[in-house]
């Protein structure tokens, strides 16, 4: 019997498919079943579709390429790095073409006098700081994702991590981005000038997470190692009482490079894991870096020292040299993984709120949990109130994932309610588009619409995400929300 001709979506699809295998390679271009299982998704769990075609360029005219075909076929694009994103600012809608740089992955050169090196969107942040090293250099945004994270994606989401509370986040390390628009067009925005004429569009590109354009080359601020670092722990037997230490190292006017705080749970996961000497019978710990001059360090460290005993600490342990350090980071930077040998699946909430409220939101965070019985870890940016509570659970488990998304909902609304914001870091993605309009006025939606038609007014840059449909004129509709995996 002989095969029935594909018709309608499927041959425009073939059609498109064929036309970008010859703009790349056909080996570069990929789809079908297995695309939509591995490139439907990111880190955030979320799914809303499947895509028409997943491209891997090598070039910014490759991916100029891409957009362009894509646009004559009607289709989408959405650009992916490393698929870390914890906010589905990944997550293909309506069958896009789906643009990963992962092969965009050089570092173009290095200027260690200037401090700027130039790089392509899917180098990793860890390899990135790697090949610094012989300069004495490195990329200060370091997630805890930094080893498989991009820097496109750090630019994406405006990454932060520990270390954001003194050198900032991603923005304040990006100087320029080659950007490819919507219609193909290429532009440089921002520049190696001190102070580039013009409004500063690169500021408002870091953070877009793809809805504006792609980047393609990336001009990144180099900051020096400090000549001193010396990282602390400090255990304590409520988390009330780490919350008042936090405090108290802030008020003191004391801005370590990282100020971060690990509740009982994630920390007995973490030690599981890594073996770094975490006391897991402590309600919480900090970790406190300081790092500078040699005196300078030896002060603050000493000052953070008797802050956090006067608010309770049992013991302050000093990192005796940069392999204790290292290895008491890595506890850190793989908790979240860790939390696979409690339960398989985590979902992680990414809102900021005031340092002065941190106590009585952690409360309401774990009142949240018990009372929609699912079971919360937290582990956080204390320094600068970026919380991350995980929920954590076993996808099979019937009815788990209604509570799941009910308790994320309510950790969101009590951290808005308490002053904060959406997101510190992991961007809004699909995740938090529905609580924009909490955050934001009809006026603020409407400026924030109308810069996104600027850059790309036909809308194919990564649609629904981020913005609400409707936030152009202020009425806002509500989009299908995604589903878990």
């Amino acid at each position: 019997m002989a095969r029935s001709r594909p018709t309608g979506l499927a041959v425009e699809t073939g059609a498109l498919v064929e036309r970008l295998g010859l703009a790349l390679a056909p080996e570069r271009v990929h789809t079908g079943g297995l695309e939509d299982v591995l490139y439907g998704s990111d880190a955030s769990g979320v799914r809303a579709g499947g895509v028409a075609a997943v491209c891997f360029p090598e070039t910014t005219a490759e991916v100029v390429s891409c957009v362009r075909l894509a646009a004559e076929n009607g289709r989408a694009v959405v650009p992916r790095g490393s698929g870390t994103g914890l906010a589905g600012g990944a997550v293909p809608v309506d069958r896009p073409v789906l643009v990963v740089t992962t092969r965009m992955n050089r570092v173009l050169s290095v200027d260690p006098e200037s401090r700027v090196a130039w790089v392509e969107p899917g180098v990793v942040n860890l390899d990135l700081t790697r090949a610094l090293e012989p300069y004495g250099l490195h990329f200060a945004p370091d997630p805890s994702s930094q080893q498989a994270c991009s820097v496109g994606g750090n630019v994406a989401t405006n990454s932060g991590g520990p270390h954001c509370l003194s050198y900032g986040v991603t923005g304040a390390h990006v100087l320029a981005v080659e950007v490819v628009l919507g219609d193909g067009t290429v532009v440089i925005l921002g520049g190696l000038e001190p102070d580039p004429p013009g409004y500063d569009l690169r500021g408002a590109f870091v953070g877009s997470e793809g809805t504006l354009g792609i980047a393609t080359r990336i001009a990144v601020r180099l900051t020096p190692n400090a000549p001193d670092v010396r990282l602390l722990l400090l255990d304590f037997e409520s988390v009330d009482d780490a919350a008042a230490a936090v405090s108290g190292i802030i008020a003191a006017g004391i801005v370590p490079a990282a100020l971060e705080m690990m509740d009982q749970p994630i920390t007995e996961a973490a030690e599981a894991f890594v073996h770094a000497g975490y006391p897991t019978d402590a309600a919480a710990v900090l970790l406190v870096e300081v790092d500078g001059l040699v005196d300078g360090v030896a002060s603050e460290a000493a000052r953070v020292d008797e802050i956090g005993r006067r608010h309770g600490a049992r013991h302050v342990r000093v990192a005796a040299d940069p392999a204790e350090r290292a290895l008491l980071w890595k506890g850190r930077k793989s908790a979240f993984g860790a939390v696979a040998r409690i339960k398989p699946n985590y979902v992680l909430h990414d809102t900021v709120v005031p340092r002065t409220r941190l106590v009585e939101v952690l409360r309401q965070v774990y009142e949240i949990a018990a009372r929609h019985d699912v079971l919360v870890m937290n582990v956080f940016h204390a320094g600068d109130g970026n919380l991350h509570p995980l929920l954590v659970f076993d996808a099979r488990e019937p009815g788990v994932l209604e509570r799941i998304k009910a308790a994320g909902d309510d950790i969101v609304e009590v951290s808005l309610a308490a002053g904060g914001v959406l997101s510190g870091e992991h961007g809004i993605g699909l995740e938090k588009r529905q609580f924009m309009a909490q955050l934001f006025g009809p006026a603020d939606l409407d400026a924030q619409a109308r810069l996104r038609e600027a850059f790309d007014p036909d809308g194919r840059l990564n649609p629904g995400k981020v913005l609400p449909e409707g936030s152009r004129c202020g009425e806002l509709h509500d989009l299908p929300e995604g589903t878990w995996i």
